[in-house]
């Protein structure tokens, strides 16, 4: 599937409209322009978006990414994005914010390896995984995590609970989800949760975790 391509200038103009009241600096705006001229290269030989929203990537995949930015922890966190795809929201967040420590989860061999090429195309510290998540407790899904995000993926109540073993007391999950909220285990307990702009019904959804385990 092809991409069209998108002078820096639309690129940026895209985002900033999809995005009200979120605000970029200069070079991470850039650093994700370079992030979707790498998705453009990869996409027509790897799985990577589907092709419902080729014509709308900056709205519906680098925006709805961002627009937990003002929700993430703004000193460095240590950060884990479980089936990260193509990046969203997981490298895109790591994007915006080289300061968090970021690993991401997705078990595709090639998903990695265009995760991996971005993250050293932006001199990304961020740490690939294949991770598989519905264990519950994944071998190598870091522990004493401030944040962990999801999007468009569905996991039954005790794999939940397992991710929520790893967080510290205080740490949230981030999940992007549609109009109906996922069960979740009440270790974990429901906070903010916002409309996607331009949405109809997909939201973020904050769920923190409260106290010592």
């Amino acid at each position: 599937m092809e991409l069209p391509a998108l002078p820096p200038e639309e690129f940026a103009r895209r985002l900033a409209m999809a995005l009200p009241g979120v605000e970029l600096t200069e070079d991470r705006g850039k650093a994700l322009w370079v992030y979707y001229e790498e998705l453009r290269r990869w996409a027509p030989r790897v799985d990577l978006i589907g092709p419902g929203t080729a014509g709308e990537v900056v709205e519906r995949h680098f925006a709805e990414s961002l627009a937990a930015l003002p929700w993430l922890p703004p000193e460095a966190a240590r950060m884990a994005d479980l089936g990260s795809g193509a990046g969203f929201p997981g490298l895109v967040l790591a994007a915006a914010r080289p300061d968090l420590e970021v690993q991401l989860v997705e078990p595709r061999e090639r998903r990695r390896a265009f995760l991996a090429a971005v993250a050293r195309r932006l001199a990304l510290r961020v740490q690939i995984s294949d991770a598989r998540v519905e264990s519950g407790r994944p071998h190598d899904l870091p522990t004493e995590l401030d944040l962990v995000t999801v999007r468009a993926l569905k996991l039954p109540p005790a794999v939940w609970s397992g991710i929520a073993g790893r967080l510290r007391p205080g740490g949230r999950l981030l999940l992007w989800t549609g109009e109906d909220p996922p069960g979740l285990p009440p270790e974990v307990v429901s906070g903010r949760q916002l409309l996607l702009p331009g949405s109809t019904g997909r939201y973020v959804r904050e769920y923190r975790l409260e106290g010592p385990r």
